[in-house]
């Protein structure tokens, strides 16, 4: 009896023991999910830092890098995610017309010193430029030689987002602007490229948010680091539309810079073979008198005309067989009629787009 009541004593004790150790346990548990369901419900975008996070992980992968022995921060995952493989860039210099002496320069002032490094060795003069400005109208195609400069390059391609520059929390967007830097030397050869550049890095004023100002500041001095190391093979490639607008700050740091102008005739002609080189057209279809008739048209626009005329061509394919009610109906050519009606309805969405903006204009 003397055993049993001891063995019932050691069991109530075991218990008072366990107990508040469960819940404590519980306790934490608890605390955990729902300090994790509010630092979440603060944030929302934690669920977008991890994804880009895994985004950053696959994407490193596929370029020959792996994430478990290159030891990147969580900031520098954030911008991994915007890593380009140059393999899978499906844009090369043959897609792009007219451009031949910008793309000419391009070659030897971006792509040949990633390419022959040697040839750069032991002269200042010779040293490339740390900063490259691709400048001109919107649709004139500097996106596209940028991207072909990378896959030309074969270098690492950081497509740099302005958004993911910018974070609420007090001293994020720094924190990310270093990271784009310690990134690029970590995977060096590395092309920056920014687009819209002036939205991003436009002329300073007093009405700046003072965080704006600051991760402006945190970029440049790591931008002036970069222009002082010689063994840095990283390049900023900077996209703009409005020349004007881009901090001149930031100009200085890009010595070479190549205007995109609207296309010339020869230009357009060219263009408009490169994006029908495979498409069906009909025998009254002149290639040289869309050219002519496009005066003042980027290659955006030229495409946009091209794409009109050949929805025209499967309006008439879908009405043909709805009228005839047979499967047996061939696709038509794209006519010349196509390509008019679509240069009348883009030049009209310009003049409806002006208007609007000087609408605006006289309403302030």
């Amino acid at each position: 009896m003397a055993f049993q009541s001891l063995l019932g004593k050691e069991k109530t004790i075991g218990n008072s023991i366990i107990r508040p150790l469960v819940e404590i346990a519980l306790g934490c548990t608890l605390a955990y999910v729902v300090g994790k369901w509010v630092y979440e419900l603060a944030d929302p975008t934690q669920r977008a830092k991890r994804e880009a996070k895994e985004m950053a992980k696959n994407i490193l992968k596929n370029i020959g890098l792996d994430s478990s022995n290159i030891k990147l921060s969580d900031y520098e995952m954030s911008i991994a995610s915007h890593l380009v493989d140059p393999k899978s860039v499906n844009v090369s210099w043959e897609d792009i017309g007219g451009l031949d002496d910008v793309i000419n320069e391009i070659l030897e002032t971006v792509v040949l010193p990633f390419r022959r490094q040697d040839l750069f060795v032991g002269s200042n003069l010779l040293k490339p430029p740390r900063g490259v400005l691709l400048y001109g109208n919107p649709g004139c195609g500097k996106t596209m030689i940028a991207k072909a400069t990378a896959r030309a390059a074969g270098c690492h391609f950081i497509n740099l987002q302005i958004s993911t520059l910018t974070d609420k929390w007090y001293g994020e967007s720094q924190k990310l602007a270093a990271a784009v830097f310690s990134l690029a030397y970590k995977l060096q050869p590395v092309i920056i490229f920014v687009d819209e550049i002036d939205s991003f890095l436009r002329a300073r004023s007093s009405n700046d948010h003072e965080a704006t100002a600051m991760m402006k500041a945190q970029f440049m001095s790591l931008w002036d680091g970069l222009c002082s190391d010689e063994s840095a093979n990283i390049m900023i490639l900077g996209a703009t539309n409005r020349l004007a607008d881009v901090d001149a700050a930031i100009l200085r740091r890009m010595p070479a810079r190549f205007h995109i102008p609207l296309p010339d005739l020869a230009c357009r002609r060219q263009i408009i073979g490169k994006i029908l080189k495979d498409e069906k057209l009909a025998d009254d279809v002149v290639l040289d008198n869309i050219a002519q008739c496009s005066e003042g048209l980027s290659g955006s626009d030229l495409r946009e005309v091209c794409r009109y005329a050949a929805a025209c061509r499967v309006r008439d394919y879908v009405n043909q067989q709805e009228n005839n009610q047979s499967d047996n109906v061939s696709m038509p050519s794209m006519r010349m009629t196509d390509f008019e009606q679509g240069m009348q309805k883009l030049l009209k969405s310009k003049a409806d787009l002006s208007n609007d903006a000087m609408s605006k204009i006289y309403s302030q």
